[in-house]
């Protein structure tokens, strides 16, 4: 379920996210989930032990460290911490951008219901417009 919230984008839940992937592949949502939770595990287990996460065609996941630093107003400062971070592929980035079809839509939904189906895999992600 979606919630409005005003200068806040709309967001999904995990399990209409799981839902919507169930759907698009035909797989049951129990196989959709346990995939969605071991990709999960095994990319912050693999960024926890400092390497990166390239998916070709997609982005990076990668571990950012910050140096601690001192609180202003509090009794403890900040000890050194890390997040994780994520960088898009210039192809995801570009299908991100909203362009005008003949049809009026914006692309976006022109991406390939399952990636691995399109004639050319490099492909799978470019504009279809």
């Amino acid at each position: 379920m979606t919630i409005d919230m005003p200068d806040q984008p709309q967001r999904i839940s995990k399990r209409e996210f799981i839902s919507r992937v169930a759907s698009r592949g035909g797989w049951p949502a129990r196989t959709v989930s346990s995939v969605y939770e071991d990709i999960l595990k095994e990319l912050l287990e693999t960024v926890a032990h400092g390497q990166s996460v390239a998916l070709t065609g997609f982005g990076r996941f990668y571990l950012q460290t910050h140096r601690g630093h001192k609180v202003h107003f509090g009794r403890s400062d900040v000890d050194d911490y890390s997040v994780l971070k994520f960088s898009a592929s210039r192809i995801v980035n570009r299908q991100l951008q909203p362009k005008q079809d003949a049809d009026g839509g914006t692309g976006i939904e022109n991406l390939p219901a399952n990636p691995e189906s399109a004639a050319d895999p490099k492909q799978a992600f470019a504009s279809s417009a």
